[in-house]
């Protein structure tokens, strides 16, 4: 008994087992079909097993089941309706399921377990197994576990999968047609699917914990680097408080020194002192203890060249003479000497014979006291020998030539003297215009330049050597102070000239130009241009302080000018400067061995398409502005039309810095006003240029002046031109110089060729029209 039963439930869970697998596999997708109550079984149609029909199923009744021994010996009594008795099932047919006919169900026969779905049901919301009337089925069962007396039966109710794969629906009242729908996908598949959607699920809320991680690591490190700035700023503020405290004590005490050398300079050099004349009170230079030393010294070498002068003519009468001259001279001294009376006597008889109506026997002879009528000389100075002539002839010419070496020492002490007043005088007119400037106490523009010291004051501007708190540097600041009085018009065209010198400058950049760095406006009536700064003179300073410089060094100055000049002419749209002179010419290490750089672009011209003609040039639109000695002749041109220029004014300009360099004076006009050379139109008439002898000055540095000061512009070299010009390259080897001169002869022979081909082809073409003429 226990064996058939152990074989029923073996079966039963094998048919289980099938179910599950079938469910597995295929999903059904049909919706559930409305019961009758009390019905508990499903269509052939239904989605109970994807794995079989209910007509496959085998038809297990209860008389395949082993019967206890109480009810071996009862007999099947057949119902009306076909039926088996009390505890048999219906026969199976082929419509569904059979239904127990008795009043004691077979599942009555079983311990009814908890349902369990086959399936996960994931996102769906299905039914579950107690609410359907679906058949749960019990694990494999074991023998030791089951009890002897109650036997399990599996329950007919299986669940309804078919809102799996949808939203969930609201339940009709109406029947539904149900339509089985079957995957490709299999149970491993899904599996799979299932798997790799966990897995990359589980990846994904990995990464989105590592990311949450990284950013709340890179929010720490945001933090604490907001905090590193913060105290770096507040390091940083410190240390500009420090530098700013630090450059103020150093200005303050450079301006003390500044004036105490002033002040010891005013004893030594000179000072200017305020005199009255008439109603008004002028200032007057007045010279130092300096001055007056060498003045005094110079007076006392022209007393002592004087005194030399005067002992070198006696020498000239103490001079020995020759043999014979000597004895004539001693022979009429002895003479002379021998014959006293004669002379007297010869005088008194003259005296008697002219003289009427004196007493007798008087005598009217010129005498000393004497009897004898003679007149007295002075005793004759002895003669020198050869030896002592010629001993006082050297020491005589030795203290001249000393006289003369200390007067040339003089002469250099005083130019030195010169020098060092000039620059007195300069450091003079500087601490009074800084004293009366409104920025002398160390301001700071713009929250960023900090004015130590004025360097310079000009018309309307001011400038300030100051430092660049923000990129830690030195800038001179160019302060352009307007007239509170101008009118409105005035103080437009000003800052209208002003931005465009800015806008003009600020797009430059080469070596060998001051670079513009900013402009601000400061209040109403002033603005500021913060540009390079240069520790050094212009060349108009050197040049005052030495007059010339050598030709090498001239040379190199020329050189860096004309590159400077070459650059403007290369960008786009060129520029003239037009204002070319040794004051814009700045020597970055005070002297002409080092770099230069060319600064003050207020007159430059834009030579743009709309204004620029390069067969013609353009209109000077500022006629009488500029400095006269370098500027070109047709600038000076007056007529209906304005002149026309181009960028060969610059080379007029730098023929003219290069001969003054060379010679210490200016070509044309030199120690003339501006207003003197217009009045005699000097530049108009400067149609060449002379060399004086000295100094001496090479042939091809004459030839480069002459080329650049050609009095027709269309003679005059260009920038171009200028900057190939074989002065300035660079030495050649001796063959590269005769290769050189081969290719320009040969250049030349080319030229007269093709000329005197044209000129041949003019004459042919004129002889064949006369011929054709005359023929016709």
């Amino acid at each position: 008994m226990d064996g058939m039963l152990r074989a029923v439930l073996f079966s039963y869970w094998q048919l289980g087992q099938l179910h599950m697998m079938n469910a597995g596999s295929q999903i059904q997708m049909a919706p559930q079909s409305c019961l009758n109550s009390g019905q508990s079984v499903h269509s052939q149609d239904s989605n109970m097993s994807t794995g079989s029909s209910d007509k496959e199923q085998d038809c297990s009744t209860p008389e395949k089941l082993a019967r206890p021994s109480s009810e071996r010996k009862r007999k099947r009594k057949v119902a009306d309706d076909g039926g088996l008795s009390s505890g048999g099932l219906a026969p199976c047919t082929k419509g569904g399921p059979r239904l127990p006919v008795d009043t004691k169900k077979i599942n009555d026969y079983f311990v009814k377990h908890a349902g369990s779905s086959p399936i996960r049901h994931g996102g769906a919301k299905s039914p579950s197994p107690g609410q359907q009337g679906y058949p749960m089925y019990p694990p494999s069962p074991q023998a030791g576990l089951l009890p002897s007396t109650q036997v399990p039966v599996v329950s007919q109710v299986q669940p309804d999968y078919s809102t799996l794969m949808r939203p969930p629906q609201a339940q009709l009242s109406i029947s539904l047609v149900s339509k089985q729908v079957q995957t490709e996908l299999t149970c491993q598949s899904i599996q799979e699917f299932e798997t790799q959607a966990s897995s990359d699920l589980e990846i994904r809320n990995n990464k989105i914990d590592e990311l949450n991680r990284t950013a709340e690591e890179l929010r720490h490190q945001l933090a604490v680097q907001q905090k590193t700035l913060e105290q770096h700023k507040s390091h940083t503020n410190k240390c500009i408080d420090v530098v700013k405290k630090l450059l103020k004590e150093k200005s303050n005490i450079e301006k003390k020194e500044a004036r105490q050398r002033c002040m010891q300079n005013r004893l030594r050099l000179g000072q200017f002192v305020t005199q009255r004349v008439g109603a008004t009170f002028q200032e007057n230079w007045t010279d130092g203890y300096a001055f007056q030393e060498l003045s005094r010294r110079q007076e006392e070498i022209t007393a002592e060249r004087e005194e030399i002068d005067r002992q070198k003519k006696q020498l000239v009468k103490r001079r020995p003479t020759n043999s014979e001259t000597g004895r004539k001279r001693a022979g009429s001294q002895s003479g002379s000497a021998s014959n006293p009376g004669c002379v007297g006597s010869s005088v008194s008889q003259q005296g008697n014979s002219n003289m009427a109506g004196g007493p007798p026997g008087s005598s009217t002879a010129l005498h000393n006291g004497t009897d004898t009528a003679t007149f007295l000389k002075p005793d004759a100075m002895p003669g020198f020998s050869q030896q002592e002539y010629y001993e006082a002839d050297e020491i005589l010419k030795l203290r001249q030539s000393a006289l003369k070496k200390e007067d040339a020492d003089l002469q250099l002490e005083m130019e030195k003297l010169e020098r060092e007043r000039n620059l007195h005088i300069r450091e003079l007119k500087r601490i009074h215009n800084e004293d009366q400037s409104r920025f002398s106490n160390h301001p700071v523009l713009n929250e960023r330049y900090l004015l130590l010291m004025l360097l310079g004051k000009g018309g309307f501007s001011e400038v300030h050597k100051a430092f660049d708190l923000k990129e830690q540097r030195y800038v001179a600041c160019k302060v352009h102070q307007l007239n509170k009085d101008w009118k409105e018009d005035k103080k437009a065209n000003y800052i209208k000239h002003a931005l465009r010198e800015y806008n003009i400058h600020k797009a430059l950049d080469h070596p060998r130009v001051v670079k513009l760095y900013d402009v601000f406006e400061i209040d109403a009536n002033s603005f500021c241009t913060v540009l390079e700064y240069c520790d050094g003179h212009d060349l108009d300073f050197y040049l005052k302080q030495h007059k010339t410089i050598a030709e090498r060094e001239a040379r190199s100055i020329v050189m860096q000018v004309v590159s400077a000049l070459k650059y403007l002419n290369e960008i786009k749209p060129p520029v003239i400067h037009y204002d070319l002179k040794p004051g814009n010419i700045l020597l970055t290490e005070g002297n002409v061995c080092g770099e230069i750089k060319i600064t003050d672009f207020g007159l430059s011209k834009v030579m743009d398409e709309e204004n620029y003609n390069p067969d013609h040039g353009m209109d000077l639109t500022s006629q009488g502005a500029g400095t006269y000695w370098y500027l070109p002749p047709e600038c000076f041109v007056v007529g209906k039309n304005p002149p026309k220029i181009s960028s060969k004014v610059d080379v007029w300009s730098v023929g003219v810095i290069f001969y003054q360099c060379l010679y210490g004076k200016k070509p044309f006009g030199h120690n003339q006003s501006q207003a003197t050379i217009l009045e005699e139109n000097t530049i108009l008439k400067a149609t060449e240029v002379q060399f004086a002898n000295k100094p001496s000055v090479s042939n091809e540095a004459k030839g480069f002046i002459r080329s650049c000061l050609a009095y027709r512009k269309e003679d005059r070299i260009d920038v171009l031109s200028l900057s190939r010009h074989e002065y300035l390259q660079p030495p050649m080897p001796k063959h590269g110089r005769q290769s050189n001169n081969q290719q320009q002869l040969q250049q030349q022979q080319q030229q007269q060729q093709q000329q005197q081909q044209q000129q041949t082809s003019f004459t042919t073409g004129m002889f064949s029209g006369m011929n054709a003429s005359s023929s016709s």
